[in-house]
């Protein structure tokens, strides 16, 4: 009976292991895509270019793929080498999740200041030539969150002129309206709706976290407890 478990163990592992490969190869062709199709959709930081929407998505999928394929074909044909890079991965995902969660919290509010100060960087870069991908990022998320600027709209007034504003931040868009029209724009800071948008959803964010928290938790019992049965038999299990 143990016997059968540990069999029924493998091709669940493999099961969901292979939907999680699956899932990595969607992101990585997502992420590809965009940085092909959608490339000057990049970053709203200057301090970090590189960290845009389509390098992000590239990076989840590559772990998630390479990862899947390690439970995957380590458990569908009992490689004990891996299993166990399999949950030597893991493990440092976890880790390395454990850490900058507390990094976070430890220095919330040095976060929050340098955030701050790096977006209003941003915004000076705003119409220059080499940062379409800036441009188009406070765009969309001014036009999606309904606000203007990082604490307010009269960030852009140093970079844009007095009381002249993006286009994304009128509550009515056309050509040109935010010329002289600072009674029809958004006048909440986009730092701010953000912040108001994560505390209106932790729960649901939370939630998310303790799934994949268990996931990974489960899939490295899982594999140790394959590893260890395939260790102790010395041969492989009959399927």
């Amino acid at each position: 009976m143990a016997r059968g478990c540990l069999c029924c163990l493998k091709y669940l592992m493999f099961l969901f292991n292979l939907i999680f490969w699956l899932c990595g190869c969607g992101l990585l062709g997502v992420g590809i895509w965009l940085s092909v199709s959608q490339g000057n959709f990049a970053t709203f930081s200057p301090s970090f270019p590189s960290l845009s929407a389509a390098n992000l998505v590239i990076a989840v999928g590559t772990v998630v793929m390479v990862t899947g394929f390690l439970g995957c074909l380590g458990a569908i044909r009992e490689n004990k080498c891996l299993l166990l890079s399999f949950f030597i991965v893991l493990l440092l995902i976890l880790l390395a999740e454990l850490i900058l969660l507390i990094l976070f919290f430890v220095f919330m509010d040095k976060v929050d200041d340098n955030a701050r100060e790096d977006l209003k960087k941003g915004l000076s870069l705003y119409n220059t030539e080499n940062n379409v991908g800036l441009k188009s990022a406070w765009n969309i998320i001014q036009a999606e969150m309904q606000c203007c600027g990082v604490d307010s709209y009269v960030d852009w007034f140093p970079v844009l002129g007095d009381n002249v504003v993006p286009d994304r931040c009128c509550r009515e868009h056309f050509q040109d309206c935010g010329r002289n029209s600072t009674n029809l724009i958004y006048r909440m800071g986009c730092y701010e709706e953000l912040k108001r948008w994560f505390d209106g959803n932790k729960h649901v964010l939370g939630t998310i976290g303790m799934c994949i928290l268990i996931m990974q938790i489960l899939g490295m019992a899982f594999s140790m407890t394959l590893f260890q049965q395939i260790h102790r038999t010395g041969k492989k299990y009959d399927a």
